[in-house]
Order: C-alpha cells, then sequence, then structure tokens
C-alpha cells in the first residue's frame, strides 16, 4: 500500500496542475466604465465591469495557416464560437455573415471558431447549408477553452482593440434584430480604440 502512496500522489498533483491551466486568465485591465444601453434582443449579453486579459494563443483557418486574434488588434472584435453538431449555430451563420459584410467598412472584425473535433466536417457543412463563403478558424483541441469557456453553443464574445475581454453572451440570440446594429455600433466606438 506504501508503494502506491507516492503515484497516487503524483497523479493527484498532475490533475490540479492540467486542471488550474485550462482555466481562463481573469487578469483585470481596466474598468469599462458606464454600460452601453441595451436593446431588449441583448438582454443576455454580459458588458464586463473591468476588461479581462486574455491568453494569446494561435488558431487555424480552412487552410491549416496558423492565425491569431492579435491579428485584429485596433478593432473590435467579436468571436462567435460554433460547430457543425449545433442546431441553433445553423440559424446564427446568415445572420453572422450579414453581420460581417454590414461592418466590413468598420474597426470590426467577426471571428468565427468552429470546436468541431473533425476539421474535416465543416466543408461538407458548409456545402450543405449553402454557407461556401462563410470563413472560419477551426480549434479541434478546444485551446479556446484557456480563453473563454466552449461548453455552451453558439457563444460570442467582444474583444476590445487591444484584445482584452469585454463582453459576451452564451446561446442563440436573433442577430438579425433591428436593435443589434446601433449596439454594434456602441461597442465599437467604445472598445475599438482602446
Amino acid at each position: 500500500m506504501n508503494k502506491l502512496m507516492p503515484i497516487t500522489l503524483l497523479l493527484l498533483t498532475g490533475c490540479v496542475t492540467f486542471n488550474a491551466a485550462a482555466k481562463p486568465v481573469d487578469v483585470k485591465v481596466y474598468e469599462t466604465g458606464e454600460q452601453i444601453e441595451k436593446p431588449m434582443v441583448m438582454s443576455r449579453f454580459v458588458e464586463l465591469r473591468n476588461a479581462r486579459k486574455i491568453q494569446d494563443i494561435d488558431f487555424s483557418d480552412q487552410q491549416q495557416n496558423k492565425v491569431n486574434l492579435a491579428q485584429h488588434h485596433g478593432k473590435l472584435v467579436m468571436v462567435n464560437l460554433w460547430a457543425t453538431w449545433c442546431a441553433p449555430c445553423i440559424k446564427e451563420i446568415p445572420a453572422m455573415q450579414a453581420i460581417k459584410e454590414r461592418n466590413q467598412d468598420k474597426d470590426f472584425a467577426l471571428v468565427p471558431i468552429s470546436i468541431d473535433e473533425n476539421p474535416d466536417d465543416i466543408k461538407p457543412f458548409f456545402e450543405q447549408h449553402g454557407f461556401d463563403n462563410y470563413a472560419t478558424w477551426i480549434d479541434p483541441d478546444k485551446n479556446v477553452d484557456y480563453i473563454m469557456p466552449a461548453d455552451l453553443l453558439p457563444a460570442s464574445f467582444i474583444l476590445d482593440g487591444k484584445g482584452n475581454l469585454v463582453g459576451f453572451v452564451r446561446g442563440y440570440i436573433d442577430w438579425t434584430d433591428e436593435g443589434i446594429q446601433p449596439y454594434l455600433d456602441g461597442l465599437i466606438e467604445k472598445y475599438a480604440h482602446r
């Protein structure tokens, strides 16, 4: 029995270390100030009282090129987590495409990130649903868990111009609502050049 004690302790220590490393970084960077008034459709959106620094991690695009959120510094970034097996995500993708097109000349970037374990599922999924022009990043190892929770889909996270987390909404919302664009404009104005 005593021979197993060191091995047990080693395994327990390893588990504790792993779990601690998998938590998003929670460093407050600055107070965000007065909250922007939300339309009813955004009632579940949480604008943080303090911007949070997040870890710098790499993802891949659909061509397997390395990509990083830092390439969008100076813009408000909306990270939209989704997966092919997520039914509400199918409803959200056309609205996300419209948001991207409507804001292409603004300091705004939409970054969809698929957490599908098999990236080969994405292209046939896009073809099946007519999303051929929807560019997504991929994260089959769910590294995004190091910076934001990926346990509920769809989910959208808002980053300021320096890549700090300033807000989020988890679960499906109607991104086609007429109150969305003015609210996004307010977020762009407040956070893109922070």
